[in-house]
């Protein structure tokens, strides 16, 4: 039973310990996994993290390797006599998506994160370990708490290992494009960064971001103007790659919807914040818009409808969108709202194809994840860059969909770019590992696996392609609202995954 705290304002919430966590099996995994929790790693400021990873595997007796980009590779020596064995490599990332509630109070940068045993009562009040209104950093850290779990067991028999530990994964995969056929030795590879536990990986999709700018010129609010925030929060968010399947709604649509809406010819732009990062489905956006006496209600009454038209379309029960007075000092003008609010509902978000060649597989998607404003310091300007994540597992259809975007980005007088192209993860079914694995699987469970690839993007591809030669899998526990305040993984799964990962290097330390 999980015992019940007592919370600040008085509502009981089942929270435990971090020791209580710590000694959930298989322990090694959690100690692992809490002792991540406590340092801060966002994307692209992996310092704090890189600095622990080398400590612990360091004082664990193992070699660590860093390359030029941070990349981490730890040599752990096989157990007697596995020693004549292929070596294996255990690859996870090391950085996080940090995302989290409004009215939330944690700095990324600083904090720890908090960690809270519960259950899931959709799921027969399963155990799930999740966070304190913030991303739990599952995705990817039970992968990296694994591999170090495996090198540190003495119950686990393994030939040589090599513990690969990318930086930048979750916003541009950086770490993984430094990667050459001599960062490493080994050619055989477990990816562990996978969210189901009966499946095994053998692809993944592409990916390339198209990022939008516009500069606007500001001029000042007429003094019988109405100035008014609209506020679009309550979303579910999650994965741009696995959850856009789903439909989810996207706060920067909703926002764009809504203005579009409330027929305000004299609607002039502000301000606007919407989404925060590249591959989460934004789940809140705010915009400062302002225009002649009246607007308040127009947005009102476009809000509502709006509002209702999400909830049931999208599933989005808790979808809410506000109006409220507010103030500002400078707006764009009305046509350059009018086209920059045109090319917002214009670009593409959601599924934009299906696969031909596997079932239910989304080929081709696009995130119109992020719309930030900033006022320049004089006060004269704003300039908005809006960012796109496409993905698909076709390079003709992901090229498509990128220029789609740049189109209608130049159409609308903005500056175009495409940044963090990374290649998918071509399938092979007849690959050695993947048969090991498959048949392990059955073994263990009485089943056979789902072999899939996703439409998410995995280090795999890049891996692949740089390095050359390789033979590669991903596997992993079942984690539920990666990139979302939602993420939470299943402890049985947690268990699950570890059993099937030590019997699967177990047969691999059998072999020539």
């Amino acid at each position: 039973m999980i015992p019940i705290a007592e919370s600040d304002d008085g509502v009981s919430t089942r929270m435990t310990s971090l020791d209580a966590i710590a000694n959930l099996e298989p322990k090694l995994v959690w100690k692992y996994f809490c002792g991540l929790s406590a340092v801060p790693r966002p994307s692209k400021r992996e310092g704090k993290i890189r600095e622990h990873m080398k400590q612990v595997a360091s004082k664990a007796g193992f070699e660590v390797r860093e390359d030029a980009c941070g990349n981490l590779v730890v040599n752990v020596p096989a157990t007697e006599g596995c020693e004549q064995t292929p070596i294996i490599v255990l690859q996870a990332h090391l950085d996080m998506v940090c995302e989290k509630n409004s009215g939330t109070e944690h700095d990324f940068d600083k904090d720890p994160i908090k960690l809270i045993l519960d259950e899931d009562p959709e799921k027969n009040n399963d155990p799930i370990v999740r966070a304190d209104g913030t991303t739990l950093g599952a995705d990817n850290g039970i992968g990296v708490a694994m591999a170090m779990a495996v090198a540190t067991s003495p119950e686990v028999k393994h030939g040589p290992l090599e513990l690969l530990f990318t930086l930048d994964e979750e916003d541009g995969m950086t770490g993984a494009k430094a990667l050459t056929p001599e960062s490493f030795r080994g050619r055989t590879m477990l990816n562990l960064d996978t969210e189901e536990d009966d499946y095994l990986l053998i692809g993944c999709a592409g990916g390339c971001d198209t990022v939008l700018t516009w500069s606007l010129a500001l001029s000042p609010v007429d003094s019988g103007d109405e100035v008014v925030r609209v506020s679009v929060t309550g979303l579910r968010g999650g994965h741009s790659g696995c959850d856009i399947i789903e439909n989810r709604g996207n706060a920067v649509k909703l926002l764009t919807q809504t203005l579009i809406r409330s027929g305000g010819e004299s609607l002039r732009l502000a301000s606007i914040n919407a989404g925060s990062k590249r591959n989460a489905i934004p789940r809140e956006a705010v915009a400062l818009v302002c225009g002649r006496e009246g607007l308040r209600d127009h947005l009102a009454s476009a809000a509502e409808e709006i509002e209702k038209g999400g909830r049931d379309a999208s599933g989005e029960p808790n979808l809410q969108i506000a109006i409220a007075l507010d103030s500002a000092t400078g707006a764009a003008g009305v046509a350059e709202t009018a086209t920059f609010l045109g090319a917002l509902a214009s670009c593409p978000s959601g599924v934009m194809g299906m696969s031909r060649k596997v079932s239910g597989l989304v080929e081709t998607s696009n995130n119109l994840a992020t719309a930030q404003g900033s006022i320049s310091s004089d006060g004269k300007t704003i300039s908005i860059e809006v960012a796109n994540l496409s993905r698909s597992s076709s390079e003709v259809w992901r090229a498509a969909a990128a220029e789609q975007i740049a189109s209608i980005g130049r159409l609308a007088g903005a500056t175009v770019r495409h940044q963090n192209e990374y290649p998918g993860w071509d399938p092979q079914p007849d690959s050695k590992v993947l048969g090991i694995c498959k048949g392990v699987y059955e073994r263990l469970f009485g089943e056979a696996p789902h072999v899939e690839a996703i439409h998410a993007g995995l280090e795999c591809g890049i891996i692949g392609q740089l390095v050359g030669n390789m033979d590669m899998v991903s596997l992993g526990p079942y984690i539920l609202g990666a990139h979302s305040p939602d993420e939470r993984v299943y402890v049985n799964s947690v268990a699950r995954s570890w059993k099937l990962l030590v019997a699967v290097l177990d047969e691999l330390s059998h072999t020539k």
